[in-house]
């Protein structure tokens, strides 16, 4: 992903992404700030047991997001404050290389807490292939950029049918069982069909 980002031009910033009432930029400086977070998790170490794990980590919200919470708008003010692109990339690079350092030196078994919860440093990072694998689909939903990798789509789109407790149709792509799965595309009426009692479950809008 951060190479998907290090090679858009800078018009690309001011496109839209998959993500409701977010530009591009907006979208990086996200990726910046979940970065971020990555550092900080994996350096708070908790002693008591997990009480979540990478599929419960997710919450599935009633609604999908309208762009208006004060969490979202402060994101839109931060990214307009890099003025140029390139100090959204260089900002993003920076930081994600070292959240993925941190990841591969981190102890799977480590305790860590985040939002109040406790998860393995394993789980933890898992769930943010999930996190990080829909806003990659998010950040090229309109440009022809790199998609994410075939790993990251299969294992994303398995802990997704973990949430819904339910299986996508073989027919459906693992982008596309994301995508629909999510709420970022709507099912064609033959994808609805073969979905069956799922469509009644979805979008999944996880936070």
């Amino acid at each position: 992903m951060r190479t998907a980002v290090a090679e858009l031009s800078d018009d690309d910033f001011a496109q839209p992404s998959g993500c409701t009432g977010w530009l591009v930029r907006d979208l990086v400086c996200h990726l910046i700030i979940d970065a971020q977070d990555v550092l900080i998790t994996l350096v708070t170490p908790a002693e008591t047991e997990p009480t979540r794990d990478a599929v419960t980590y997710w919450d599935v919200a009633e609604t999908p997001p309208t762009g208006d919470d004060p969490l979202d708008a402060l994101i839109v003010r931060l990214a307009a404050a890099y003025k140029e692109p390139r100090l959204l990339k260089f900002h993003l690079d920076d930081v994600g290389s070292a959240a993925g350092r941190a990841a591969e030196l981190a102890e799977p078994g480590l305790h860590v807490s985040t939002r109040d919860e406790v998860l393995t440093a394993g789980d933890y990072l898992s769930a943010y292939v999930l996190e990080w694998t829909l806003h990659h689909l998010d950040l090229v939903a309109h440009l022809p950029a790199a998609e994410p990798p075939a790993e990251g789509l299969a294992r994303s789109r398995e802990m997704l049918e973990k949430i819904a407790r339910a299986a996508f149709p073989a027919s459906f792509s693992d982008k596309d069982a994301l995508l629909v799965g999510t709420g970022r595309r709507a099912p064609t009426d033959a994808e609805r069909a073969e979905l069956g009692e799922l469509a009644a479950k979805l979008p999944l809008v996880l936070g």
